[in-house]
């Protein structure tokens, strides 16, 4: 894998928006590195590439949110997304990556629109939602497998659930913690790690801080219906960029 200054930059800046996007609007936009880094090199070695800078947001977002996880909505979220997961090893390299683009962004793009021009604040805060916690779980499983666009199907969750901003954001990087560990045995059975995919990991780490601080601090400047509101957008525009890779392949 060779990059040229382009392909730094764009994976650079990929990677920030990851950081922010993960830390404050709940990974909405954490799907746009995969598809940005695929123009320089295999969609196999982006997603390896990923997920170690991934795990390492993780950990900063763990210690930043600690105590602030709505725990109920884990415990439906994350058995289900293990077996999106299951179902995302077995596609691996058999579905097209365009028809789960689509797809998903398909759905980001309804939902969003559906929110934005019908009800465009957050609901009130209820009790949990099985079915749907379990569904959106099991997509985001899979999804975020084949192309660490997990973003939004959990969104889709969340965003139902109306919870208050920060419960959001940690209740996010903890589901995406567990779900990126979990991912690794799996990376590591399809042979997914190279020494050149381990390199490239490691030399873009010094990123993460950056991303997950500036990530953050927008949401502390955010009031809670603005934050909504921008959190559906980007639901809606994460739908739109799968939606065109999907088309353009």
């Amino acid at each position: 894998m060779h990059l040229d200054a382009t392909g730094w930059i764009v994976t650079a800046i990929a990677i920030l928006l990851t950081g922010i996007s993960k830390s404050g609007l709940g990974g909405a936009l954490g799907g746009l590195a995969v598809p940005f880094m695929s123009m320089w090199m295999s969609p196999r070695d982006a997603v390896a590439v990923m997920l170690p800078v991934l795990i390492a947001m993780d950990l900063f977002g763990i210690r930043a949110w600690r105590g602030k996880a709505d725990w109920a909505e884990l415990r439906l979220l994350l058995p289900a997304s293990l077996a999106g997961i299951a179902l995302g090893t077995l596609a691996f390299g058999v579905m097209s990556d365009r028809m789960v683009k689509g797809a998903v962004g398909l759905i980001a793009v309804v939902f969003a629109a559906d929110r934005l021009l019908r009800k465009p604040k957050a609901e009130a805060h209820t009790a949990p939602l099985p079915r749907l916690a379990r569904l959106c779980g099991v997509g985001a499983g899979f999804t975020s497998t084949l192309a660490h666009a997990g973003g939004p199907p959990l969104m889709i969750y969340l965003l139902t659930r109306g919870l208050p901003r920060q419960a959001f954001a940690a209740t996010s990087v903890f589901f995406f913690a567990a779900l990126n560990l979990a991912k690794l045995p799996f990376y590591l059975g399809l042979d997914l790690f190279t020494r050149d995919t381990l390199v490239m990991s490691a030399m873009l780490l010094p990123l993460v801080p950056v991303g997950v601080w500036t990530g953050m601090r927008l949401l502390q400047r955010i009031p809670e219906r603005p934050f909504y509101l921008l959190a559906t957008a980007a639901l809606g525009l994460s739908g739109v960029k799968l939606l065109w890779d999907a088309v353009a392949g």
